[in-house]
């Protein structure tokens, strides 16, 4: 079986604050998992690491079969897919969304690289499956949180990544904006050739029947891990 990440003994210090403790923890292939915490358990920091912003004060972290000192890690993001209202910070407000979109497959804020009508035609058509045919040539910045959060999954999935990471996707959305958004990360987890899944939340119920993993996080501690159906 395909190994997707690994922490071996990972722990985190910032100053004199130890943000993770010893962390040991392995997602294969084919597995979706739910990382689970209240505010400041760490999971923020776990993500970071993982999309190669942080990297591990002591142990050894894995992503993707590249280890951290000794992989490339620019090229290791553009095989990661991020969904994340920080991320909705760092965006052009004034593009396109069809350029946003688009703007995934080089794992950039802004396109600086050269692509062809057949890359933007892909950005569209993903973001057609993901239920966004409406928001096609409209300006992120007129659109609702629902719409940029599935602007964003699109975003993630043209990178065709093998790791869809999902910070509190849900966050800030209304009761029918979030079904209308778990219900395509329900359609993401059926895909054939489709990305693991890690998902971020506060909320039992935002976790799917496909979340059939869970990692508890309580003040950098490990307290919960728990393989196999959940539901």
């Amino acid at each position: 079986m395909e190994r997707i990440l690994r922490f071996d003994d990972v722990s985190v210090t910032r100053g004199k604050k130890k943000i993770l403790h010893h962390i040991n923890w392995q997602v294969n292939q084919n597995e979706n998992w739910a990382i689970l915490g209240l505010n400041g358990a760490g999971k923020t920091t776990m993500l970071k690491m993982i999309h190669g912003d942080l990297w591990p004060t002591t142990g050894r972290l894995e992503v993707l079969g590249g280890v951290f000192g000794h992989t490339n890690i620019p090229e290791l993001k553009t095989k990661i897919g991020w969904v994340s209202n920080a991320l909705q910070d760092q965006l052009h407000t004034g593009d396109l969304v069809d350029f946003i979109v688009l703007s995934g497959k080089f794992a950039s804020i802004g396109i600086y690289q050269e692509f062809s009508q057949a890359d933007l035609d892909e950005a569209r058509q993903i973001l057609i499956e993901m239920g966004g045919e409406k928001l096609l040539g409209k300006k992120y910045a007129v659109l609702s949180q629902g719409e940029r959060q599935l602007v964003l999954i699109a975003r993630a999935m043209m990178a065709h990544p093998q790791l869809l990471i999902l910070d509190e996707p849900c966050n800030g959305l209304d009761l029918f904006a979030r079904e209308e958004l778990l219900t395509r990360v329900a359609q993401i987890a059926k895909m054939p050739n489709r990305p693991a899944l890690l998902l971020v939340s506060h909320y039992t119920e935002e976790l799917l029947p496909c979340f059939n993993h869970v990692l508890l996080l309580r003040q950098g501690h490990v307290f919960v891990l728990e393989n196999g159906k959940w539901f």
